[in-house]
């Protein structure tokens, strides 16, 4: 869970935001054994979720008249920190109907203490793989079966660059990551820029959660989807040459004398928010920057004032000779928790690709790659739907699925002890292996 709701998360005070006990649901929540219960018409369905404010309400929006021609009651309702708090429900026997949860070991856990109920039979699974981004329904499948609905995504494999700047230099998008490295050596070469790269993973208390995006999109893009896959449960250990790999792409991009504004030793001070503000300067500090989608609500308020003029995004780019175009992202799932009929009419209407239609905020992008391109506001928003539809395959931010103490943990550490010079690589990779729990 990372990008804006991680952050709002860590800063929050207590534990729920607009929730009161007329949201609260009071049945018990249902296993895939039990059947479902009452009727629709006339029900009342509780939501919660941890979505940005806008995107809550635009999905709201969408979904009131289907939930009005139903006869149903929708009650939504916005929790800080939703993870920890819908565990803490269902040892109390006390959760919603519904609950967005944006990580996928999250989804499992629920799975495994038979909280949650299979929609396999409750969504058309099949309509789903025709619409949908491939890989967003397999990362809330749990042994074979469909248990987290990808409601609203995001996607990160993306490079910011200031577009006066670089349409003056007639610089053009790189189309495989040698290309990449070629694009660096050429700013560098010709000093449009102080240098060609920005890079800042400082985040307060999750400070080295960008290292892990750079980590992240290199691994798919070494070791495609199989790869990554078994890199993210461990089957691949960190200590592997294909993770070896992904840090000498990082470490050369990085540590190059002369490739990042500040140098290596300016990275893990430097804030994500405002690491990439220098491209706009009137002689640019960079022309790279590589940040998920919501980095446009950090950019400077004139920056923000005309997006399209001011700035340029592309796909970060596969490697040399590779036909697969991976994406990494991540995203809220919609899990069933009360098997009733009223709440399994609601998860349809979820399926549904124009419930999105209004929820038009920065960070939310619908996960059905055909979904109507011209409702997102602004050719940037376009820019980064079409690039992310133009996907092979949309896979889970990796950190988000690994157990905390790795993901949220060592993985955040070591890589930041890393990057400062604390440790070499070895014993930064060694040490996130050991960090693994036994079981």
């Amino acid at each position: 869970m990372r990008g804006p709701s991680l952050f709002k998360a860590l800063a929050a005070v207590g534990v729920a935001t607009l929730l009161t006990s007329a949201c609260l649901s009071s049945g018990s929540s249902s296993s895939d054994n039990d059947a479902p219960s009452g009727q629709v018409k006339g029900s009342t369905v509780t939501i919660w979720t941890s979505l940005d404010l806008p995107v809550m309400q635009g999905l709201q929006a969408g979904m009131a008249p289907k939930a009005q021609a139903a006869g149903v009651t929708v009650k939504w309702s916005r929790v800080d920190n939703i993870n920890q708090i819908i565990m803490t429900k269902i040892q109390a026997n006390d959760t919603p109907d519904i609950a967005f949860i944006p990580q996928p070991g999250v989804v499992a856990d629920i799975v495994n203490r038979k909280k949650a109920t299979a929609l396999d039979d409750v969504v058309d699974v099949n309509a789903l793989k025709s619409s949908m981004l491939p890989g967003t329904l397999e990362a809330g499948t749990v042994n074979d079966k469909l248990y987290g609905l990808l409601v609203s995504a995001n996607t990160k494999s993306f490079v910011w660059y200031p577009k006066k700047a670089w349409d003056a230099a007639q610089y053009t998008p790189p189309t495989t990551l040698e290309d990449l490295n070629a694009l660096t050596e050429k700013i560098k070469a010709d000093k449009t820029a102080t240098a060609p790269w920005c890079l800042g993973i400082e985040s307060s208390a999750a400070t080295g959660w960008p290292a892990t995006d750079w980590f992240e999109d290199l691994v798919m893009r070494y070791g495609g989807p199989d790869g990554y896959n078994g890199w993210v449960k461990h089957d691949t250990k960190f200590d592997s040459p294909l993770v070896h790999q992904a840090a000498d792409e990082f470490q050369k991009i990085a540590f190059t004398n002369g490739n990042v504004l500040g140098g290596r030793k300016s990275i893990a001070s430097n804030n994500f928010g405002t690491a990439g503000n220098p491209m706009f300067d009137a002689k640019p500090g960079c022309m790279l920057y590589k940040q998920g989608s919501f980095i446009t609500t950090f950019f400077p308020k004139n920056v923000q004032a005309n997006l399209q003029q001011n700035v340029g995004v592309f796909y970060f780019p596969p490697k040399a000779g590779s036909e697969e175009k991976p994406i990494l992202g991540g995203g809220d799932m919609a899990v069933l928790l009360h098997n009733t009929a009223g709440a399994r009419e609601v998860m349809k209407m979820l399926s549904d690709k124009s419930v999105g239609e209004k929820a038009m905020g920065t960070s939310f992008l619908s996960p059905h790659k055909d979904f109507d391109i011209n409702l997102y506001q602004g050719q940037i928003a376009q820019q980064v739907a079409r690039l992310s539809y133009a996907a092979s395959i949309f896979l889970f931010d990796g950190s988000d699925q690994m157990p905390g103490a790795v993901g949220a943990g060592t993985f955040w550490k070591d890589m930041t002890s890393w990057i400062t010079g604390q440790e070499d690589l070895n014993t930064a990779l060694k040490n996130i292996d050991a960090s693994w729990p036994a079981s």
